[in-house]
């Protein structure tokens, strides 16, 4: 149970902070200033620092359905926590994103009901094609979890774990707002695509399977041993 409630508030506060700093902080908002794409990828990326070390002791702070995936492929936890993990994952996603809803709902003006989504296509930030979003998708969720798992490895000293897997998501939000606006994560896309509804919940299969592919092929990477040899 502990481990569920740990997953839930991670979640919770990584689509909170980070949507939140798109929606609340971010260009669309009239009469706010802007964080700009900095802004946003150092709140979801300062998020992950802050939960991997608040929670990270009790769950290891995966606060990611994919991340939970490659963790279970690599032989990292066994199919019942995986389960356990994604339902706290995505219920901590949909309470993170409601509270934000809540909170936008207050304001008087200047609010489209951006709730920020992923997506793709005309309209979209940068406009990239599907073809473009599912390609960074999974190359990113790939490298998010060889960081991942890497830096959590046996082998590996733990002390700077949350700070490098933190940096991490900066460096890949840095790169791919523009494209899909980063989900990396399908508990992220899902919580705010159901209060945002239309394209964001038309496209949010691509943010489910893409990083799941991502994450996948990362498990079996450590699995066959091609980085690592020894304890996982």
């Amino acid at each position: 149970m502990q481990k569920a409630i740990a997953e839930f508030i991670g979640t919770f506060t990584l689509v909170l902070f980070g949507c939140g700093a798109a929606v609340i902080a971010g260009p669309s908002i009239a009469g706010a200033g802007t964080v700009g794409v900095l802004g946003i990828a150092f709140s979801f990326g300062l998020a992950i620092v802050a939960m991997a070390y608040a929670i990270g002791p009790i769950s290891g702070c995966h606060v990611n359905p994919a991340v939970s995936l490659g963790a279970l492929i690599a032989g990292r936890m066994n199919v019942g926590d995986f389960i356990t993990y994604v339902i706290a994952q995505v219920a901590g996603a949909i309470v993170g994103a409601l509270v934000l809803f809540l909170i936008m709902k207050g304001k008087a003006s200047g609010w489209d009901g951006g709730m920020g989504t992923n997506g793709w296509g005309p309209g979209y930030l940068g406009e990239y094609n599907v073809t473009s979003a599912f390609i960074f998708e999974v190359v990113a969720t790939f490298i998010f979890l060889v960081v991942i798992l890497g830096v959590t490895h046996k082998l590996v000293p733990h002390h700077f774990a949350g700070l490098a897997i933190g940096l991490t998501l900066i460096m890949i939000h840095i790169v791919g707002i523009n494209v899909t606006g980063v989900s990396v994560n399908p508990a992220r896309s899902l919580g705010p695509a159901l209060f945002a509804g239309g394209a964001a919940l038309s496209q949010l299969w691509l943010f489910i399977v893409a990083p799941f592919i991502g994450a996948a092929l990362a498990g079996f990477v450590y699995r066959a041993g091609i980085l690592y040899h020894g304890e996982r």
